[in-house]
């Protein structure tokens, strides 16, 4: 046997644990990274909650900082291949219209101002429901107003352009409707308009007085006080008291539980002011920093702490990748709601061709990257929850426009057909022609069984049927 030597040149890619977490943080959906972040507050005492202080808003800035040298340090994910444990499927998005996970059962709405709007639907006018959602969109979650009311007044006529007694005279029906105080304009006007819906009984006129004119008084818990205020015995000043209580300071009620199945939207869409406005649902995800107490406490220790400042290091990865899967999912969920706006505003037959590769390259991310950080996260928008990857849509060959607008036209022109003379696949390919979409017959059974549609001669109904 011969020995030889030979020189060979490769190229690996080295994952360092610090990537590597990075790369996990990034596909975890929004049920996923509660879990680890509770568990990593648990385990490690170099974090601790953000409560939204004043240290916490510092370290927001810290941590877009950190974010950013991360994203350098973790440049290299871009490389890896697709994940293959999320959701039983391949990690890449699949963009065709045989996405059966496209779609979710409709529920209730988690954004209240949505559930409201719905239920007032039923009796409201369409102008009205407008002016309501107007000051809805001007609703802090605690359900008063977010600013002046005559600054807010001032900028609806502007913008509206209706008078200021049509407006005023809506807020006055959502703050004494069925969810009453909402829309208000401080608390005593919240609590005044909750007591307006009581019943006659003992305490009422008093309790009235005292959200009135001396609520400053109540909050002291000065039972003595307050009755010496309002000219009446302790114990009829406590009965209005007792009232009192027994309202809630948030007019806002809690969603109706939807059961375990429900989904946590990672994102939130809201058209305000004419603009679409992304935001990310922080209300499900505890906030997390490093412990300023901590970290100063560990650079003074003496002796081995090699062990803390492993944890320490552990912490800080930890925040970065946050930062950073934060950040990737915000910039791509704005470029996707950009290129569907029209989707948003008009329904399913507005949906545009959008691939992975186009919004990687308005991101400057790789595609990888765009799968990984849609796949199993959902967004809220006013036509529902759904998730992220349904924004995406194949371009149909030879046409401008997306396989899912075709699927709703083909939808749309069925449910408008004649019950007694149903439109025939080459019928329905003939219509869409003459509007420039020209498509295959078995394209539209394709579209029409994905639908869940019977054919032509299944939905025939009698003429003397429809007559009876």
């Amino acid at each position: 046997m011969k020995a030889s030597v030979r020189a060979q040149m490769s190229q690996s890619l080295n994952l360092t644990p610090q990537l590597l977490q990075s790369i996990r943080l990034l596909q975890l959906t929004a049920p996923q990274l509660e879990m680890e972040l509770r568990q990593a507050l648990d385990r490690n005492p170099m974090l601790e909650l953000d409560e939204g202080d004043e240290a916490g808003e510092t370290d927001a800035d810290t941590h877009d900082a950190a974010a950013d040298e991360a994203a350098c340090e973790a440049a290299a994910w871009d490389e890896l291949p697709d994940p293959q444990f999320l959701g039983g499927t391949s990690g890449g998005v699949t963009v065709g219209d045989d996405d059966a996970t496209q779609r979710i059962a409709d529920g209730v709405s988690s954004d209240w101002r949505l559930r409201l709007l719905d239920e007032l639907r039923l009796d409201w006018k369409a102008a009205d429901l407008a002016l309501a959602a107007w000051w809805l969109d001007r609703t802090a979650d605690t359900g008063l107003l977010e600013g002046e009311r005559a600054v807010l007044t001032a900028d609806g006529v502007a913008e509206l352009g209706v008078d200021a007694r049509t407006l005023e005279i809506v807020r006055q029906r959502l703050l004494h409707g069925d969810w009453a105080g909402l829309c208000a304009v401080d608390a005593a006007e919240c609590l005044g308009a909750q007591l307006d819906r009581l019943p006659d009984c003992e305490g009422l006129a008093l309790a009235r007085r005292i959200v009135r004119e001396h609520l400053a008084t109540l909050a002291r818990h000065d039972g003595r006080a307050l009755a010496a205020a309002l000219d009446c015995s302790i114990e009829a000043a406590d009965r209005a008291v007792a009232l009192i209580l027994s309202l809630d300071a948030c007019p806002v009620p809690d969603a109706p539980s939807q059961g375990d199945d429900h989904i946590v939207p990672d994102v939130v869409v809201r058209k305000l002011g004419g603009v679409w406005r992304v935001s990310l649902n922080g209300r499900t995800l505890p906030k997390v920093r490093i412990s300023p107490h901590c970290e100063a406490g560990l650079s003074r220790a003496p002796g081995d702490v090699s062990a803390l400042r492993g944890l320490l290091d552990e912490a800080r990865w930890l925040v970065r990748g946050i930062a950073m899967r934060n950040d990737t999912l915000m910039r791509t969920t704005q470029v996707l709601v950009e290129r569907q706006q029209a989707f948003l505003e008009q329904g399913e037959e507005a949906t545009a061709p959008l691939t992975l590769r186009e919004v990687a390259d308005a991101i400057g991310m790789h595609e990888s990257t765009v799968s990984r950080i849609t796949t199993g996260k959902y967004i809220q928008t006013p036509r529902g929850t759904f998730e992220l990857k349904r924004l995406f849509a194949v371009r149909l060959e030879g046409a401008e426009v997306s396989g899912a607008a075709v699927k709703a036209m083909v939808k749309r022109l069925i449910d408008a057909e004649p019950p007694h003379a149903p439109l025939a696949d080459e019928t329905i390919a003939g219509l869409l022609a003459r509007q420039g979409i020209r498509i295959a017959r078995r394209t539209v059974a394709k579209y029409r069984d994905q639908l869940d549609i019977a054919p032509a001669r299944a939905r025939q109904r009698p003429a003397a049927a429809i007559a009876r």
